[in-house]
Order: structure tokens, then C-alpha cells, then sequence
């Protein structure tokens, strides 16, 4: 069984990033963001020109980044070439792009042996394969569900304030786009189509929609050390 590794997964805006960040530190185990990954690849192709429909070429890009863990945050959490991740990772050119990136099997699969080097020690780690995937043999698997519109607003506090510490841009911010909700839901069928969720069978589910923050931490929690109890992490 993986070492300590806490499964998030879910669609975008269900709730995983806070989550996930939050678990880390109560259980003293390093956070991993693996969209983040995806969106430095985007970037960096995005920046060189690189075809997006090349998947061996998306590839290669992707083993020239350097992930690592770094201790300056706590919990601690991702550098890409030995810096925090860029505000420019959520930048509307990679927002609309890393599906694209992301559905190559050359891709995932350079990304996924990362994650699980990044992962071999423990890690609360989020994204949409973790538990089915990248540690399918993880203690804990929890899957994230949250409404359309919920979503849409939690993407966009998340994108409209940028971070104190100087990273990306955190949750708080001013209220939803009318239009966001049907723009995450286009995004979803298209990632339906390219990548399709497929939750663990033993996930747990925890619908985020109308609920405090605090009260998934402490349901989540509950889950997480049960699991990592009974499995003697």
C-alpha cells in the first residue's frame, strides 16, 4: 500500500485545492497540486511555440520541468524549476489550453511518474486520477462533486486575489460571472470527452455544494485517519 498518500479527486472548482492544502497540514504531510504540473507544461509549450497536438513533443517539454517538494511552505508543496508556482499558470491562454495538453497519454504519463516520485513518502495529493491511477493503492481516496454554478464561483475567487506570500492567487475574491458556470460546464464535457473521470471504486464521496469549509475538513479528516489507522499508516 502507498506510503501516507491522501487521494483528492474531483472536477475543477469542487473544492480539492482547500481541501487538500488543509489535510496537509493537519496531518503533517506535504501537499501536491498536480494540476499545477499540467499547467506548467501548458505554459512552457504555450511560450516555445510547441504544437499542441504533439503529444511526444508536449512530452519532452514536460521532462525538461524540474517538480519538486519544497520545505519553505507549510505545509510543504510544489516548486517547479526550484521556484513557487507563477500567477501566470492561471492565466486565461493556459486556462483554455491545458485540457488540450493534458489528454495526451505522453504527457500523462511523464507527469504521473513524477507525481509518483513526489508521492513515495506520503503526500496529500489532488487532481482527477490520483486514487484510480497514479496511487491506486492509496490509503485514503476521497472524490470531491460539487454543483455547476458553486464551482464556477469558487473558480473565480480563486483567480481574482493574488496570494500574500507572493504564489497564486487565493479563494477570496468578489462574486461569480454569470457566464462561468456554463464556461466550467463546456470545459467538463470537453474533458469528459478527452479525460474522462473514472473515481476508485473504494472512494469515499463528499458532495462540497452549500458546505462549509470547516465542516469537509473535519468529515474528510475523520475519513482520512480511520483509513490510515486501519491501514497502519
Amino acid at each position: 500500500m502507498a506510503a501516507r498518500v491522501v487521494a483528492i479527486d474531483g472536477p475543477a472548482g469542487s473544492g480539492k485545492s482547500t481541501l487538500a492544502e488543509r489535510m496537509a497540514m493537519a496531518l503533517d504531510l506535504p501537499y501536491v497540486n498536480t494540476g499545477l504540473m499540467y499547467r506548467a507544461v501548458t505554459l512552457r509549450a504555450l511560450r516555445r511555440g510547441v504544437d499542441l497536438e504533439d503529444g511526444e513533443a508536449l512530452a519532452e517539454v514536460a521532462r525538461g520541468i524540474r517538480f519538486d517538494l519544497s520545505s519553505r511552505f507549510a505545509p510543504p508543496a510544489l516548486v517547479i524549476d526550484g521556484e513557487p508556482p507563477s500567477p501566470e499558470l492561471v492565466a486565461p491562454e493556459v486556462e483554455v489550453n491545458v485540457s488540450t495538453v493534458s489528454r495526451h497519454p505522453e504527457v500523462r504519463a511523464v507527469l504521473r511518474d513524477e507525481q509518483r516520485r513526489l508521492g513515495s513518502r506520503g503526500a496529500v495529493m489532488e487532481g482527477r486520477d490520483i486514487g484510480s491511477v497514479v496511487f491506486p493503492d492509496a490509503a485514503v481516496k476521497i472524490f470531491l462533486v460539487a454543483a455547476p454554478d458553486e464551482r464556477a464561483a469558487r473558480r473565480v475567487r480563486e483567480r481574482r486575489k493574488p496570494d500574500p506570500g507572493g504564489g497564486l492567487p487565493s479563494s477570496d475574491g468578489p462574486p461569480v460571472a454569470p457566464d462561468l458556470a456554463e464556461a466550467l460546464a463546456t470545459r467538463d464535457a470537453r474533458d469528459e470527452q478527452v479525460n474522462p473521470f473514472v473515481p476508485a471504486l473504494d472512494a469515499v464521496p463528499l458532495d462540497t455544494t452549500g458546505s462549509d469549509p470547516d465542516e469537509v475538513l473535519r468529515e474528510a479528516l475523520a475519513i482520512a485517519r480511520e483509513r490510515l489507522e486501519a491501514s497502519g499508516g
